[in-house]
């Protein structure tokens, strides 16, 4: 899955958290974001400044479906979950025996292989501590690192309904209703 993927089938309410936490936290980077993507549409960014925060995100969203913003999109994922979620990638890494920073930065070299009895313990963990939408949509974002993802992982995401972007989306437009 690309990253114009997971803006598409990704809980709407999830990434709209990732965008109000950029504007509270990093406003520097969600300017320059709604600036570039204003440019994909040849709008000035001004127009989209004057608009409603939920209506600049609900562009933004939009504008990041697109497989031509794949590049743009994985980048902003990776600094949210760098970021903004960091808890989650420290308990990944280590749960992983990955090496990283202190913050989940990996700092070595990524596994060839990822060991499916950590996986699934990992996974089950990671579920239990963390909103299933956020830990799915990492896992679909950390798969990415490498050109074809780890084959167990990319497994697990398609087969463990847990891990589902669909069944989540479903799921919470239950509950609104």
């Amino acid at each position: 899955m690309k990253a114009h993927d997971l803006y598409k089938n990704t809980d709407p309410d999830l990434i709209e958290d990732m965008f109000r936490w950029m504007r509270d936290n990093d406003r520097n980077l969600y300017k320059t974001s709604l600036a570039s993507l204003a440019s994909v549409k040849k709008l000035r960014p001004v127009f989209l400044q004057k608009k409603s925060v939920s209506d600049q995100i609900a562009y933004m969203r939009k504008t990041l479906s697109l497989r031509t913003q794949d590049l743009v999109g994985e980048h902003l994922f990776q600094v949210w979950f760098m970021k903004g979620q960091q808890d989650l990638l420290r308990t990944f890494c280590d749960r992983m025996e990955i090496e990283h920073d202190g913050n989940g930065q990996v700092t070595g070299e990524l596994p060839k292989e990822l060991d499916a009895t950590k996986l699934e313990e990992t996974v089950n963990r990671l579920l239990e501590m963390f909103d299933p939408r956020l830990v799915t949509l990492y896992l679909h974002v950390f798969n990415m690192q490498t050109e074809q993802g780890w084959d167990n992982l990319s497994k697990a995401l398609e087969e463990d309904s847990r891990l589902s972007l669909t069944n989540q989306a479903a799921e919470t437009a239950k509950e609104e209703e």
